[in-house]
């Protein structure tokens, strides 16, 4: 495909936190390209270190990940997104980015893409205990008042069969597509 055929294309920004079901984003972006995005992966710091599989991503992607930020000067590997999810999004992430914190590249990416106003899907993988304490409550709240969507939550907790509930990673898609 030529640059130009590609700069067609809307884009999209994922932001994959470290979270186990990371591992498996490469579901998130194959349903993204099947829906004719370009993706663009950022990660926190943590989720670089083991969490998914950044060469396969990159393989994908044709894109490197970011996670680090620019050195002055240096271009932007991305083009301005179209719309961003963030999953799997984690307790931290979301209280950071709620407070306005933005000290990672991440964070700093979702902070000025809901301030810009670009279509923003969260798929959160919150453990119970954790979704139940008030600042994470308060967080999902002021996100929502900023436009942000959210699909259902998921702990990842194991079934009562032992197996692990399946994580809605096109949802995500839905959510930054509809109207």
């Amino acid at each position: 495909m030529t640059e130009q055929a590609a700069a067609q294309k809307p884009f999209l920004y994922v932001v994959v936190c470290a979270a186990g079901i990371a591992a498996d984003v490469s579901k998130l972006i194959t349903a993204a390209q099947e829906r004719d995005w370009e993706v663009g992966v950022f990660a926190t710091p943590v989720a670089m270190n083991g969490f998914f599989d950044t060469a396969a991503v990159e393989a994908q992607t044709g894109r490197p990940i970011r996670s680090a930020w620019r050195a002055p000067g240096e271009p932007r590997p991305f083009p301005a997104p179209d719309a961003v999810v963030v999953a799997p999004a984690t307790f931290n992430t979301v209280n950071k980015w709620a407070a306005g914190i933005a000290d990672t590249l991440a964070l700093g990416t979702l902070c000025e893409a809901a301030g810009l106003g670009v279509p923003i899907a969260v798929l959160p993988c919150v453990a119970d205990a954790l979704a139940a304490h008030p600042a994470y409550r308060d967080s999902l709240e002021r996100l929502r008042g900023m436009g942000v969507r959210f699909g259902d939550p998921y702990a990842g907790e194991p079934t009562a069969g032992g197996g692990r509930p399946e994580f809605g990673w096109e949802r995500a898609l839905d959510l930054v597509e509809r109207g």
